[in-house]
């Protein structure tokens, strides 16, 4: 047997861009490993085929994925590279990465951008950060309240996926929030920052060798409940002018700032008055159904993109055809345990639609968003223009019905 040219994956989800990942690795011809940390998928073993192995493993552990390398390396294995495309494991793997093969990428980046508190300070001086206030644990919070303008958000510095990113009004928000956020993590530091109105945009780029390759900006649709949720995504064929040229000025002046060579990051802005502020950054493509939007805009898909790029080679998102797509995603709003799905078939069969994912399975407990983990369907459609794309993705998701039944307490 030859040298298996092989990718360690260090997590996955079962959807979305972590997933789609891994299947662009097998399509480029490598062997794929996973590291998983997650019992339910090696139960689920058999609805991976696209995991040539996979070892279970604790993928916050260092020391222990190092030492189940050397057992692979060992057997012959070949590993070309060692990547994440999950937030809580993008910089172990580009830490693995620098041990065990060519790392493309910038651990010492990575590192600043998981954490919204250091990306914040590293940022401080530029127009494009809003003004925020940190708040140490135990810190009380009425000096910072003299000092803001309301409305404020809330977070934490290693929040994701909207969790724990909350929205105060004015003072006594903020207070009960804080206090209700330092009893849930009494050692972690928070963040209040001004809350910012406007458009918001997602932009995803590959760097490399230096040059900044934006693949897409998508335009997001945000509703404010108890937390933010993105529930629209439409991807912009035609970028206005000044939005594009405001968005290279953004990125050209962090990517310099962070000296990024080689990478792959998010960005997410708001359009105000004032120019175009940052929410965040993430050192990785978006999740969910972002890989799948982009390929039925633009017709590449941006995971196997960022594979060439870890493994060395020159990757492109030249667009090989243009449409408008839009993504709706479906929340419920109430709690309950689902009992059936209806409208998946209408949903499919509507104009324009490209995909329709239902994630849960019967049986599983629904509830509102908390979280962006919480929408729980999403369809991608195409229109012959911005607006409709998006009616038709709205009226395809329209179609999908969760049948809830109470829980008994």
């Amino acid at each position: 047997m030859g040298s298996l040219r092989t990718i360690i994956f260090i997590g996955t989800n079962k959807s979305g861009s972590s997933r789609e990942a891994i299947k662009a690795a097998e399509r480029l011809g490598y062997f794929t490993v996973l590291f998983t940390k997650n019992e339910k998928q090696i139960q689920q073993r058999k609805e991976y085929t696209d995991v040539h192995e996979m070892v279970f493993v604790d993928t916050g552990s260092y020391f222990q994925m190092k030492n189940e390398i050397n057992k692979l390396k060992h057997k012959g294995y070949e590993i070309h590279t060692i990547a994440s495309f999950l937030d809580s494991t993008v910089h172990i793997a580009s830490l693995l990465c620098d041990e065990f093969c060519k790392n493309y990428s910038s651990s010492r980046a990575i590192k600043i951008m998981e954490n919204k508190e250091e990306t914040r300070s590293f940022l401080e001086n530029y127009s494009y950060t809003p003004k925020f206030f940190i708040i140490k644990p135990g810190e009380s919070i009425d000096a910072v309240s003299k000092k803001v303008a309301f409305p404020v958000i809330i977070k934490f510095p290693k929040s994701t996926g909207s969790k724990d990113v909350i929205y105060a009004a004015n003072k006594e928000d903020l207070k009960r929030e804080t206090i209700n956020l330092q009893v849930k993590n009494p050692g972690e530091v928070m963040i209040v920052e001004e809350y910012i109105e406007g458009k918001q945009y997602l932009v995803e780029v590959i760097v490399h060798n230096n040059n900044v390759m934006i693949a897409g900006i998508i335009e997001q649709d945000i509703i404010r409940g108890r937390r933010f949720i993105i529930m629209g995504y439409g991807v912009l064929v035609d970028v206005p002018i000044y939005l594009k040229a405001g968005i290279e000025r953004v990125l050209n002046s962090i990517i310099s700032k962070f000296n990024i060579k080689n990478g792959v990051l998010h960005l997410e802005l708001r359009s105000t008055g004032n120019g175009l502020k940052l929410i965040e950054i993430n050192p990785r493509i978006s999740g969910g159904a972002m890989n799948n939007m982009i390929m039925a805009a633009y017709g590449f898909s941006l995971v196997e993109e960022t594979l060439k790029l870890f493994l060395g080679e020159t990757p492109s998102v030249e667009p090989r055809e243009k449409k408008h797509v839009y993504t709706q995603y479906v929340i419920v709003t109430k709690k309950g345990i689902l009992e059936k799905v209806t409208g998946r078939g209408r949903a499919q069969k509507s104009t324009g639609v490209v995909e329709v994912y239902i994630k849960p399975k019967k049986g599983t407990k629904l509830t509102p968003p908390l979280s962006l983990g919480h929408r729980y369907a999403y369809v991608i459609a195409t229109g012959s223009n911005k607006e409709e794309a998006k009616r038709n993705a709205k009226k395809a998701a329209g179609e999908i019905t969760f049948h809830l039944k109470e829980e008994r307490e």
